[in-house]
C-alpha cells in the first residue's frame, strides 16, 4: 500500500500556523491557492514558524476532518488489522479498552466491524484516559488469571499510560498492550524506539515490520505476559502494516507457553514429606490463575494439610474460609509446603521479578523494589516446622506443577494413610472453626468505637457491606489499606477473585480503573464488583466512571471521602511538630476543601446514578441496599460518604 504524503507537523501548531488568521478559521485551511502559496513560500496567510514544514493538502485535510471515503471500488479485501484482530479473538481475549486515536485507526475499525458479530472477543471499550484504559487491564487480570488489551496512541499516549503500566509491572499482572506508531503523521507522536520509554518495566516488547511479524509477536507478547514471572508486554504496530492489504496471509498456529514445574524426583520428595507428616502444613501465595488455586485445595485435601492464605491481600490464593484454612489443631508443624511462598521445607516459587528487571533496565535506571537482592515476592507465609531447616526454594511454577505433585500422592497414598488424614482434618476443621469465631467476636467489638460517630466509620461501611453482598457472587477489586482494611476479618474470601489487593507500586488513580477492569470481568460472570473509593485517588481519573456507565457495568462505589490526602496530611502534620512550627497549617496542599468536592454530582455528571454526600450513619444501611441492588441490575452507582481519616 503506497504510503499517503504527510509531513511532520504537531497538530495544534499546524492549524495555528496554516490559518490565515483567527477570523477564517477551518475555511481558510482548505483552500487549495493557500495551500499552493504556502508551498511556494508566498501567499496572503500567516507564514509557518520556521523549521516547520508547511502541511500538504492531505494533512489539512486529514486533520479538519475533510476526509471522505474513496467512492472507488474497495482496493482492500483483506487488511492486515483484519488478521490482527482475529489472532486477539484466537487468543481469548475479551476486552480492548483505548482512548482513539490516529496512530491504531486502522485497528480500531477492524475492532469494531470484523467479524461475526462484531466487536466481540474483543469488546471495544471506551477509555477517557490511557492511564484507566491500562489500569482496566491490571483489574482484570488480577480478577481473572490472564490479559485484556490496552490500545496506546503513539509516544503520548504510551507516557499517559506509563504510570500504570509501572503498577502492572510492579504488581506482576499479565497485561497486554498495542502501541500505534505512525511515523508520516504528526513528529511528535513518533518515535524511533517507541517501547524504549516503558523497557525498564516491561517484560518484552517488540516493533514489527510486516504483518507476518505482527501476528507472531502478538501472540508471544499474550506468552511472555502470562509466563513467570507475569508482567506487561507491548506490541508497537506501525499505521501502514495496520492497513496493508493480505489476501494470503493466514494467523499462525498459536502454541502455548511452557511453563517450568518440578521434576519428578521433587515430586516423589515432597509427596513423601506431606504424607509423612504427622501435622504436614501448606503455605499458599499467589497463584496465575483460579486453576491454580482449584489444585491447591485438592492437594490439601488429599494430604490433610492446615493451611495458610494470602486471599485477604490479593486474588488467587486459598479460600479463606476452607475447613483447612487456619492455624488448625497443632501450630508445630513437622512438615512445610510453600506454594509460591517461602521460609519452607520445600517451596516452589516462580522467577523473580528482579531478573527480568535487571535485563531490561539497559540504562541502569535502578527502580526500587525491582533491582536484585531488593526484597521478596511476598505472599501467605508459614513456619517451616520442626523437620528440618528451611530449603532454598525451587525455581518452579507452582501451578504448574501441582498436577505432578497431586498424582505423586495419589500414586503413594495408602488405606491407613487415608484413614489417618481423614481424622486430622476433621480436628482441623473443629479447631479452625472455634478460631474463626474467636476472630469474628474480636474484630466485631474492637470495631464498635465510633460506631454511631460523624463522621462515619470505615468500619460502619465494611460491616454494614456484607450482609448485602455475603450471598452473592462479588469482587472487592480497590485496595483498602487506606479505609482501614476491615474485610479481612469481617468478610469470607473464598473466590479467587474475593480481593485484587493493592495497585503494585502505591501509585494514584488506580481504584476506580481496576475496579472497572474487574467489572469487564464481572459483566458476563453473574458477579458484583465492590469499589471502596478513596477521594484523592478518584480525582487523578475520574473518567472512567463515564466507562462504567456507558457500558453497564455491575459496580457498586462507596466513597471513602476523608477531604483529604490524608496519609500526606498525618505526615506533614508530624513533620511540623518534630520542628516545632504547630500544626495549624499542615492542612495546605493536602486536603480537598473550600470547596468540597461533591462526588454524587460528579458521577451523575459522567451518567452514573448515586447518592449522597451521606453524613448520617443511621442512613448508610438503606444507601448501601440501593447501592448494591442497582449494581445487580448492572446499572453502575456512587454513594458518597463523609467519612473518619481512617
Amino acid at each position: 500500500m503506497a504510503k499517503s504524503q504527510k509531513t511532520s507537523v504537531g497538530r495544534r501548531g499546524f492549524l495555528r500556523n496554516a490559518a490565515a488568521g483567527a477570523a477564517a478559521g477551518a475555511a481558510a485551511l482548505v483552500t487549495p491557492t493557500l495551500a499552493e502559496a504556502q508551498a511556494q513560500g508566498t501567499g496572503t496567510g500567516a507564514a509557518p514558524a520556521a523549521g516547520v514544514p508547511a502541511p500538504t493538502q492531505a494533512q489539512v485535510e486529514r486533520e479538519t476532518g475533510n476526509v471522505r471515503p474513496p467512492a472507488a471500488v474497495r482496493a482492500i479485501t483483506r487488511p492486515g488489522s483484519d488478521l490482527m484482530v482475529q489472532t486477539i479473538r484466537d487468543l481469548g481475549i475479551e476486552y480492548v479498552a483505548a482512548n482513539p486515536g490516529s496512530s491504531f485507526e486502522g485497528l480500531q475499525e477492524s475492532f469494531i466491524n470484523y467479524g461475526n458479530p462484531p466487536n466481540r472477543m474483543p469488546e471495544f471499550i471506551t477509555a477517557l484516559h490511557e492511564e484507566s484504559a491500562v489500569t482496566m487491564a491490571h483489574g482484570y487480570a488480577k480478577a481473572e488469571g490472564k490479559p485484556m488489551l490496552a490500545l496506546l496512541h503513539g509516544t503520548i499516549g504510551i507516557q499517559h499510560g506509563a504510570m500504570s503500566v509501572y503498577q502492572a509491572y510492579y504488581d506482576r499482572v499479565p497485561v497486554l498492550m498495542i502501541a500505534g506508531n505512525d511515523p508520516d503523521f504528526i513528529a511528535a507522536h513518533t518515535a524511533h524506539d517507541m517501547a524504549g520509554m516503558v523497557r525498564s518495566y516491561t517484560k518484552w516488547d517488540a516493533e514489527p515490520k510486516t504483518i507476518d511479524e505482527a501476528l507472531v509477536a502478538i501472540q508471544r507478547a499474550y506468552n511472555e505476559a502470562i509466563t513467570p514471572p507475569m508482567g506487561p508486554t507491548l506490541v508497537v504496530l506501525g499505521s501502514e502494516i495496520q492497513k496493508d492489504n493480505a489476501p494470503n496471509a493466514k494467523v499462525p498456529a498459536y502454541k502455548p507457553p511452557v511453563f517450568v514445574t518440578i521434576d519428578a524426583t521433587r515430586a516423589k520428595e515432597i509427596a513423601k514429606g506431606l504424607l509423612d507428616a504427622q501435622n504436614p502444613r501448606i503455605a499458599v501465595g499467589r497463584l496465575r490463575t483460579p486453576e491454580g488455586v482449584k489444585r491447591t485445595v485438592e492437594l490439601a485435601e488429599l494430604v490433610g494439610a492446615s493451611t495458610s492464605t494470602a486471599a485477604t491481600g490479593g486474588p488467587m490464593s486459598f479460600p479463606q474460609r476452607h475447613s483447612l484454612c487456619g492455624p488448625g489443631a497443632d501450630t508445630t508443624y513437622d512438615y512445610t509446603l510453600g506454594l509460591e511462598t517461602g521460609a519452607a521445607q520445600a517451596s516452589i516459587t516462580g522467577p523473580a521479578l528482579a531478573r527480568t528487571a535487571a535485563s531490561r533496565d539497559t540504562v541502569n535506571i535502578g527502580f526500587g523494589g525491582t533491582v536484585p537482592g531488593a526484597g521478596g515476592r511476598g505472599g501467605g507465609g508459614g513456619r517451616g516446622g520442626r523437620g528440618g531447616a528451611n530449603a532454598p526454594p525451587i525455581e518452579a511454577d507452582a501451578e504448574a506443577s501441582l498436577p505432578l505433585l497431586i498424582e505423586e500422592v495419589k500414586r503413594q497414598l495408602t488405606a491407613d494413610q487415608k484413614t489417618r488424614i481423614q481424622a486430622r482434618i476433621a480436628k482441623h476443621a473443629s479447631a479452625n472453626h472455634e478460631a474463626r469465631v474467636t476472630a469474628i467476636t474480636q474484630a466485631v467489638e474492637g470495631k464498635r468505637a465510633g460506631w454511631n460517630g460523624t463522621p462515619i466509620s470505615t468500619a460502619r461501611i465494611y460491616a454494614e457491606l456484607w450482609p448485602l453482598i455475603m450471598n452473592e457472587d462479588w469482587c472487592l477489586a480497590s485496595p483498602s489499606n487506606f479505609s482501614g482494611g476491615h474485610h479481612a476479618q469481617l468478610w469470607d474470601h473464598n473466590k479467587p477473585y474475593s480481593y485484587l489487593g493493592g495497585q503494585g507500586a502505591g501509585g494514584m488513580g488506580y481504584g476506580a480503573p481496576a475496579s472497572v477492569g474487574a467489572a469487564l470481568a464481572a459483566k458476563a460472570r453473574n458477579r458484583i464488583v465492590v469499589n471502596i473509593q478513596t477521594d484523592g485517588d478518584l480525582n487523578y481519573a475520574p473518567g472512567v466512571l463515564w466507562t462504567a456507565a456507558h457500558h453497564k457495568l455491575p459496580m457498586l462505589t462507596v466513597m471513602h471521602n476523608n477531604r483529604a490526602w490524608h496519609q500526606e496530611y498525618m505526615f506533614v502534620e508530624y513533620m511540623a511538630g518534630v520542628r516545632g512550627r504547630g500544626d495549624d497549617r499542615a492542612h495546605i496542599g493536602s486536603t480537598l476543601r473550600d470547596p468540597y468536592l461533591d462526588y454524587a454530582k460528579m458521577a451523575a455528571g459522567y451518567g452514573m446514578a448515586g447518592e449522597g454526600p451521606i453524613t448520617d450513619p443511621t442512613k448508610l444501611s438503606a444507601a448501601l441496599k440501593r447501592g448494591v441492588a442497582s449494581a445487580k441490575r448492572g446499572e453502575p452507582y456512587l454513594i458518597d460518604v463523609i467519612t473518619q481519616p481512617r
